[in-house]
């Protein structure tokens, strides 16, 4: 069985702010985001991974950069980007932000697939680049063993593609920073083998 380590990248600034970054933002991780790292790297620095695939975002390579710097294959994918939120990106946390979120996301919940902000993605334009992706993960049987850093909201869609369910469950995949799930992959299905998994953070203390 193929695994494969997909991880949501570590915290930034932005992201303690509670702004909305999407594709549009190419933010650095934050002192949080370096010590979840760090965290990731001690807790997984032993598995033998083959190919690290990030985003073009390089808060998705920061977050492994460890595992970069040790030699290992690196491939960067634009289908793995975060979905571009339009005009809300960069914008304060206000409650004009939270309501115009809440009502987007509702919208895709019941089954408004390609609804979006002006100038962004809808999550059905991110769930069709992510094909790519999936397809690669699917056709390279020498990787056995991949790490994959990716975001948030283009996390829970590409689980949904891997997993063959409508986007409407989207909430059924819980995130945080440097979350892990671990996926297999085999006899041509995708299945979870470890769930929101984070507990290469229960012992992490920022000073």
């Amino acid at each position: 069985m193929k695994q494969i380590y997909i991880i949501r990248h570590g915290e930034t600034e932005l992201n303690k702010q509670g702004i909305v970054q999407g594709s549009g933002i190419n933010s650095d991780l934050n002192d949080m985001g370096r010590a979840q790292a760090e965290a990731f790297y001690q807790q997984y620095k032993n598995i033998s991974f083959d190919k690290i695939y990030t985003s073009d975002l390089k808060r998705t390579w920061q977050t492994v950069q460890k595992f970069i710097d040790s030699g290992l294959p690196w491939e960067k994918l634009s289908g793995l980007d975060e979905l571009a939120w339009g005009i809300w990106e960069g914008q304060p946390n206000s409650e004009a932000a939270r309501e115009a979120f809440r009502n987007m996301l509702g919208t895709w919940e019941n089954g408004d697939y390609t609804a979006h902000f002006e100038g962004g993605e809808s999550v059905q334009d991110v769930y069709e680049r992510l094909k790519h992706p999936m397809e690669i993960l699917s056709t390279r049987p020498a990787e056995k063993t991949v790490l994959l850093c990716m975001h948030g909201r283009a996390m829970r869609v590409f689980l949904c593609l891997l997993l063959g369910k409508p986007l409407s469950q989207m909430t059924e995949f819980p995130h945080q920073n440097t979350v892990l799930y671990k996926m297999g992959f085999e006899d041509g299905k995708f299945s979870v083998l470890e769930f929101n998994n984070a507990i290469h953070l229960d012992d992490l203390v920022i000073g």
